[in-house]
């Protein structure tokens, strides 16, 4: 009798198991989910196999948990843990592939583990596979919005997946022609701020957080809108003082625009404890904000990353940066140590640390021009222009130096809106170091090109914007060309 009815037993038995597959956001998925945006890892481990118990197959847990990989590999940047976990992106996956279709969320939550993956792969390095993750996740977007027009996670998504696609640097651009993609950076954003203005209307209010860290590391990192630091800064404020996050995009900004004695309050007030991941990242930000200065304040926060960072980025430059802490306090021996560091310790992969290579591998920098750098890098800037108007220009014996000397003052004339002396100084740089290695000429030329396209006149910007592209062999070309290539693009050339 029970072998008669046993397929029977099974059947039942299968249904219900698929029946209480779903997909909620329930009261532990959305703590959890708060946990990971202030980087309270652990905190948010606990929620989510608090979850596992007593709903364990609720989608959501393994959306959650790739948001912890997701997010623990952006701070920590380690490749080993990139390597070890990156397996599970297609574990996930097949897992999502077995819950309830009929769900807004099942579309869209395999469509967030690509862009997830994506972004990772690309931040390690893995470009094409990267580009081929954005594809898919972009494809799944576009379904589940014919399925279920205005689900609001999928449009945050897709809003992104336009900035993605929208900023890709030119060096990159035949990638996304092969994968016949295209999209608009700036389009994104807006549809991000409309977003972040109806969350409060849906039930997705929970997705404020993560929508101002869009936001606002687009508008920074990718749009380079300097002038928005109230504006992004007021919207930060929305964010909860446990939030370790916050304070990260915090100090990002206000080192971005200039704000050097900001960056130092944040980051110094950042919540602190056992339960927030490691971010190594606020300590290179704080060290170097604190070598703006120019005091006589040990960079203790340099020493900290480079004795606890474990991935690959801003090592040289983070060694190198104390070496000049030390040149600057005249001690010839320390600074010779770090700068042998620089040399032997990191990797040359980010263009910080290929420069600091490059600055390694050459002669000391003048003491006077490394003063007015990191001053300028502050925000200092009438600090950095009288160190530059106590400077004899005639004795500077390197051309490397008289053209970084007109370079800087070029800097810091843009910078006060003093555009005419900005001009002339940078059109001096352009014409000492057109023909050496530094990269002080074509930034001049780059720079004056912005300027002309400001002004609208939009024949001496493309002028300039291809002056920069002319000039080869320089340091941060491949950046210089690309931003050149995007203001010729701006301007229709």
């Amino acid at each position: 009798m029970i072998r008669k009815f046993l397929p029977l037993i099974i059947f039942f038995l299968t249904w219900q198991l698929t029946a209480k597959a779903n997909f909620s956001y329930d009261a532990n998925c959305t703590d959890a989910y708060k946990a990971i945006l202030d980087l309270r890892m652990n905190d948010a481990r606990s929620l989510i196999q608090k979850e596992k118990q007593q709903n364990p197959q609720n989608g959501i847990i393994i959306l959650l948990e790739n948001y912890v990989d997701y997010f623990s590999l952006l701070a920590s940047e380690n490749k080993a843990d990139y390597e070890r976990l990156k397996d599970q992106r297609s574990v996930r996956l097949s897992a999502l592939e077995d819950n309830d279709s009929n769900s807004p969320f099942y579309l869209y939550s395999q469509a967030e583990i690509y862009l997830q993956w994506s972004f990772l792969k690309a931040k390690f390095g893995d470009y094409v596979s990267s580009a081929f993750d954005a594809k898919k996740a972009n494809g799944l977007l576009h379904d589940n919005e014919d399925k279920y027009p205005g689900f609001v996670p999928d449009q945050i998504s897709l809003a992104l997946v336009n900035v993605v696609f929208g900023s890709i640097p030119a060096s990159f651009k035949s990638i996304t022609r092969f994968l016949g993609m295209s999209g608009n950076a700036q389009a994104g954003v807006k549809k991000l701020e409309e977003l972040k203005a109806d969350l409060p209307k849906t039930k997705f209010a929970f997705y404020n957080s993560e929508v101002i860290f869009f936001i606002c590391t687009i508008d920074i990192n990718v749009l380079r809108n300097n002038n928005d630091y109230p504006r992004l800064i007021a919207m930060l404020n929305e964010m909860g003082s446990t939030s370790l996050l916050k304070t990260y995009v915090q100090g990002l900004i206000a080192s971005k625009t200039a704000h050097n004695d900001d960056v130092i309050t944040y980051l110094e007030a950042r919540p602190k404890g056992g339960e927030y991941v490691k971010l190594p990242a606020i300590n290179y930000m704080l060290g170097c904000a604190k070598l703006c200065r120019v005091n006589n304040e040990t960079p203790t926060a340099l020493f900290d990353f480079v004795n606890e960072y474990r991935g690959v980025n801003y090592i040289k430059d983070a060694y190198l940066k104390l070496g000049y802490f030390y040149l600057l306090q005249n001690d010839q021996g320390k600074y010779d140590y770090f700068v042998r560091q620089a040399k032997t310790k990191g990797y040359a992969t980010d263009s910080k640390d290929q420069q600091a290579l490059w600055e390694a591998n050459d002669i000391k920098p003048d003491i006077d021009l490394l003063k007015a750098r990191f001053y300028f890098d502050g925000g200092y800037y009438g600090k950095a222009l009288a160190v530059l108007q106590n400077k004899d220009v005639n004795g500077l014996k390197q051309v490397r130096d008289e053209t970084e000397y007109y370079y800087r003052l070029g800097r810091i004339y843009d910078k006060t809106g003093k555009y005419g002396e900005a001009i002339l100084n940078y059109q001096r740089a352009i014409n000492l170091g057109k023909t050496t290695k530094y990269y002080f000429a074509a930034n001049a030329a780059l720079s004056i090109g912005s300027l002309y396209e400001e002004k609208k006149d939009y024949k001496k910007a493309a002028d300039y914007y291809n002056q920069a592209i002319d000039m080869h062999g320089h340091q941060y070309q491949t950046d210089i060309d690309n931003d050149a290539k995007a203001g010729l693009k701006r301007i229709g050339q």
